[in-house]
């Protein structure tokens, strides 16, 4: 039971918000850390915030959020790992699909997941083996991916800064027909949860812990799959924050159809052996 730790992430989540949405409404500067990887003050002022408050809230528990990330790694027990502003680049753009993430790692497990946009209100939580669930305004309704097996009829979410050519060759393999387009992990895999999308793949070494622990973990609680492009569970506090072998998000009905395409393109792209 992480009823106090789901309680205190909803919190954080929603207050971490507001600051973003103080900040969006400014002509705010952006840097860029790196190639085609901006932040902006919103990054680091959430990221401040929600690491000072989970080390105030669970002193003994390990916090590893995106712009202070100096380490991962733990034998055991348990890691938050926090997105203070996952979808950057939508943030600068002003299209409102970013999000705030929170995830409770436990023994290398994402085992708990808060993911809020501010820009709607729309709050998804699950933890897994206790459900999954979507807050918006009074309302809070029950997450349940579809049960689409036939991957030709998935409705794919795909990147909306970015799209590869593994992406197009993985439409062309299942034969989608049908895609949407998102901005942040979080909102893409929320997406699935509530039936609006069936898959979501991340075909690049690209993201990292902060961007999958929260969002695994409200998907598998809504019974949904979340692996690495082999089909392998992905493990948190190893002291690796890159997801080297991508993100597969899908419904549980048409996963293992899914996966051998999946894993042909990835191999053929360099990602696994």
């Amino acid at each position: 039971m992480l009823d106090r730790e789901l309680v205190e992430a909803v919190k954080l989540a929603r207050e971490a918000g507001r600051i973003l949405l103080e900040i969006y409404a400014t002509d705010f500067g952006v840097e860029m850390k790196g190639e085609s990887d901006p932040v902006t003050e919103a990054d680091r002022r959430v990221n401040a915030f929600l690491t000072a408050r989970l080390h105030e809230s669970f002193p003994t528990d390990l916090v590893v959020a995106e712009e202070s990330a100096t380490e991962g790694k733990q034998s055991g027990g348990r890691c938050w790992f926090v997105d203070p502003l996952d979808g950057t680049k939508e943030f600068i753009a002003k299209n409102g699909e970013f999000s705030v993430m929170i995830g409770l790692a436990i023994d290398g497990d994402a085992q708990l997941g808060v993911v809020y946009q501010p820009t709607t209100g729309k709050l998804w939580r699950g933890v897994v083996g206790d459900g999954a669930f979507l807050e918006q305004g009074d309302k809070t309704y029950v997450l349940r991916p579809s049960e689409i097996a036939d991957p030709s009829q998935m409705r794919l979410v795909v990147s909306r800064s970015h799209r590869s050519k593994s992406t197009d060759a993985l439409v062309q393999r299942l034969g989608i027909t049908q895609e949407a387009v998102s901005g942040s992990v979080g909102l893409k895999v929320g997406l699935i949860a509530e039936r609006k999308a069936d898959l979501y793949v991340h075909l690049s070494g690209k993201t990292s812990a902060w961007d999958a622990c929260a969002p695994e973990a409200i998907l598998r609680a809504a019974g949904g799959t979340f692996t690495d492009l082999e089909g392998r569970q992905i493990q948190y506090g190893t002291g690796e924050l890159k997801n080297h072998r991508g993100i597969l998000a899908c419904n549980r009905k048409g996963f293992e159809k899914v996966l051998p395409v999946v894993s042909a393109i990835a191999r053929e792209a360099g990602l696994i052996t």
